[in-house]
């Protein structure tokens, strides 16, 4: 199983970044996706999930800010954040979630200067 993130990198206050994770060695349609993220010194916390039909939920911290979807056709989770601050600043990784099992890509570093 592999779930490889992209699109992570450096942006000011009040841009925009899409992140995308590709997975293989998994039956996509079959796991609910989300994102997650670490910042330093503190614990791995939930950003996003989506589940295989489409039923989305946010972290108070980016509703109405990030936007998660996926493409089940193209085995691809994708995060699209706007209006991005300084806290959102750490590693943001990919889940692949069942009652099989779980699933972690390696993460992509995100960036906001203030």
């Amino acid at each position: 199983v592999q779930l490889v993130e992209s699109g992570g990198g450096l942006v000011q206050a009040g841009g925009s970044l899409r992140l995308s994770c590709e997975a293989s060695g998994i039956i996509f349609s079959n796991y609910r996706m989300g994102w997650y993220r670490q910042a330093p010194g503190k614990q791995r916390e939930l950003v996003a999930t989506i589940t295989s039909g489409g039923t989305t939920n946010y972290a108070d911290s980016v509703r109405g800010r990030f936007t998660i979807s996926r493409d089940n056709r193209k085995v691809t989770l994708y995060l699209q954040m706007n209006s991005l601050k300084p806290d959102d600043t750490a590693v943001y990784y990919c889940n692949a979630f069942n009652l099989i099992g779980a699933y972690w890509g390696q993460g992509t570093q995100v960036t906001v200067s203030s």
